[in-house]
């Protein structure tokens, strides 16, 4: 090059560029070239969408997934995706991708406790953003057990969350489930039920008066949980179908081993489900994933 690309110069372009490509799209451009100090939500009218509720929280019915915020892309043996997730969604894209989000209608994120993505968080809101989030622990009790799980608890809260629930991963491994949720043997129980534990994490999140869920890659988590009567305000437990390629890979590439059994077993509990996973992260086009 003959001359340096500073970054005054660049940022321009790039958001010229990000709002000549979201135009095309469809998307506000005020929500495209959201800069530093600038309001997400000035100069765009947002999306409407229908809504449910979780106890008193108004949640748009499709929402924000955190993984890729915090550059988990599930993406097997591709080692090098991580690595580009990571160069992609740099602060000021993911402070974008909030705004774009919010701007077409979508009021809530779901994301786990990762120190920086919740700071990231808290300057969309500075800004005047007004993304919701449903929040869990980094596994927390799986790795440290329930003074781990309080402690992160108690960070979430502190920050601003909306909504608690107790992360998939502490939810299978509280219920016995800890093969490998993409093995031939996901459903499969290792050891007993321990729903006291999980009442105890629930009994301390609802301390804080928010919205506080289960999470869980099995249907045997719900089963569980609503054998013993917990009182969890929603569920949060993956759902696809396998009518992709690498189902059946057996390796980090399916979250949901018994979609139609699942399906008929939420039709008969009386709690709010949210479906995560629906693309089976990113394998599905959405498309065909949410019809």
């Amino acid at each position: 090059m003959s001359e340096k690309t500073h970054r005054r110069g660049f940022v321009e372009k790039t958001a010229w560029t990000a709002a000549s490509l979201a135009a095309g799209m469809g998307i506000p451009a005020a929500a495209a070239t959201y800069q530093d100090g600038g309001d997400p939500s000035a100069g765009a009218a947002t999306a409407a969408l229908p809504r449910g509720k979780i106890k008193n929280l108004e949640v748009s019915r499709l929402l924000l997934g955190g993984n890729l915020l915090t550059h988990y892309t599930h993406s097997r043996d591709l080692r090098y995706v991580y690595s580009l997730a990571r160069e992609y969604n740099t602060d000021d894209k993911i402070l974008q991708t909030l705004a774009v989000a919010e701007a077409n209608g979508i009021n809530t994120l779901i994301i786990h406790y990762v120190p920086h993505a919740i700071e990231l968080l808290q300057e969309h809101r500075r800004r005047g953003g007004k993304m919701q989030w449903i929040t869990c622990t980094a596994h927390a009790m799986v790795s440290g057990g329930l003074d781990a799980f309080k402690q992160q608890i108690d960070s979430l809260v502190a920050a601003g969350t909306n909504a608690l629930y107790i992360s998939g991963i502490e939810g299978d491994h509280a219920c016995g489930f800890v093969n490998d949720v993409s093995g031939p043997e996901a459903e499969q129980r290792v050891g007993a039920p321990r729903t006291e534990l999980l009442a105890q994490a629930l009994e301390y999140a609802k301390q804080s008066g928010l919205p506080v869920g289960i999470g869980g890659h099995r249907m045997g988590v719900v089963e569980d949980c609503e054998k013993a009567g917990l009182d969890n305000d929603f569920y949060m437990v993956t759902f696809h179908h396998h009518k992709y390629p690498t189902a059946k890979l057996n390796f980090d590439s399916r979250w949901c081993a018994l979609p139609e059994e699942l399906a008929a077993l939420m039709r008969n509990v009386r709690k709010p489900w949210i479906a995560f996973k629906v693309m089976a992260a990113g394998a599905i086009p959405p498309q065909n994933a949410f019809r």
